[in-house]
């Protein structure tokens, strides 16, 4: 493993403990080569692929959804500055820590969820992408941890209840940094890069969606009517496509270039960024080497259309269970060619569960906890936020405010 000085994040929580101390590493052979299994490998070959076929580089951010499951219930939450601000000692102190670590957060709100929250980060160049979501997960869970809170990024807390999102928002720039993912003449602003690269994440997105929502929970989430994709669609101002053109701003002169993106929604906190970039990336390059056509924008309820009429839209229901999703994944020769044979996730089939009948409510928990949802490392209860800048001038004992009894 080479450590890659460019993917560090040192975070000072000032409690007396070590300082926290992240850096992604590469994993190379003994002759210094990249193993063919290591994920930001995948991902810079993916990134040098989309360059040859069209001669841009990727910029983009993942935006992260998790719950703090420890957190009471109340009514009339979603999106409240009231609920914001009750949590406002750990948004601050996640925002902080971010900064501090080099992440560059934007912003952090209350989403529509119960107890849920979302943070976006300034977008990034190529791996960086990725990156900055492996070490945000890190971040935010730390932060958690040192004021007393559990966080989970699990797809889904409990059955029948609002998902966590991981929503990947892409844009293209040539070699001097010049915006190409816009053009006013193109259909919905797309330019020539754009339609096919999204004609293609859409054609192949049955099959990578494996890489998108690996979990056994994540197709509990993939369902109409619930704020997540369960169509290979493109939308603009629908938040249940799997790929949305998100709005930009055209008043006082703002030229929309520099802010059209394409916003990949079919993936959730579960997946590993850099396999999942990578998935996306490779489908979006082969459709550019073929030169598809742009795929056409929907804006009715798919999930009351007949069969026929999807079928004529180019759309089909995504898999709805990770087996089936799997399926898709092996009987596609093409995707599994863009990964390394001893990567395939087909070859690990998701197992029954043994004896006693492991329900959704059963996964739900075991997920929330492998997804960050754990006790305290041992960070000191009398801890102080003082060395944290942007915390200055807060209660520094505010976070027992808010800790679990």
């Amino acid at each position: 493993m080479i450590g890659d000085p460019a993917a560090r994040a040192r975070v000072d929580f000032g409690d007396g403990a070590p300082v926290e101390d992240v850096m992604l590493s590469d994993i190379v052979n003994l002759d210094g080569g990249p193993w063919e299994c290591c994920t930001r490998a995948i991902l810079r070959q993916a990134l040098d692929r989309l360059r040859q076929a069209a001669g841009v580089s990727l910029v983009g951010a993942f935006e992260h959804e998790f719950h703090l499951p420890d957190r009471p219930v109340a009514r009339g939450e979603a999106y409240a500055l009231a609920a914001f601000r009750s949590e406002r000692v750990l948004c601050e102190a996640v925002m902080a820590a971010l900064a501090a670590g080099g992440i560059q957060p934007e912003s952090v709100m209350k989403e529509f969820g119960p107890s849920q929250f979302e943070i976006t980060v300034k977008p990034a160049a190529g791996l960086a992408i990725a990156d900055r979501a492996a070490l945000l997960r890190e971040i935010v869970r730390a932060t958690g941890e040192c004021c007393g809170r559990r966080v989970s990024f699990a797809p889904l807390v409990v059955p029948g209840g609002i998902g966590n999102g991981l929503h990947i928002h892409l844009s293209f720039r040539d070699a001097d940094g010049r915006p190409k993912t816009y053009d006013a003449d193109g259909p919905h602003g797309m330019s020539r890069i754009t339609g096919p690269f999204l004609a293609g994440v859409l054609k192949y997105l049955p099959a990578i969606l494996s890489f998108l929502s690996p979990s056994v929970i994540s197709y509990q989430r993939l369902v109409p009517h619930r704020w997540s994709a369960a169509f290979n669609n493109l939308g603009t101002q629908d938040r249940e496509a799997a790929i949305r053109l998100c709005p930009v701003r055209q008043f006082a002169g703002d030229d929309p270039a520099p802010q059209f993106n394409f916003e990949i929604r079919a993936c959730d906190p579960s997946a590993g960024p850099h396999l999942a970039l990578a998935a996306v990336v490779h489908a979006g390059a082969a459709d550019i080497e073929e030169g598809l056509a742009p795929p056409p924008v929907t804006h009715e309820d798919l999930s009351l259309l007949p069969p026929a009429e999807l079928a004529a839209r180019g759309c089909i229901r995504l898999p709805q269970s990770l087996t089936a999703a799997l399926d898709e994944l092996d009987a596609s020769e093409t995707v599994r060619s863009w990964f390394p044979g001893a990567l395939h996730p087909g070859l690990h089939r998701p197992q029954p569960p043994r004896g006693r009948s492991a329900g959704r409510a059963r996964r739900c928990r075991a997920l929330r906890r492998l997804s960050g949802c754990l006790p305290s490392r041992g960070r000191s209860p009398a801890h102080r936020w003082a060395g944290m800048p942007a915390l200055d001038g807060l209660d520094a004992a505010a976070p027992s405010r808010h800790r679990p009894a």
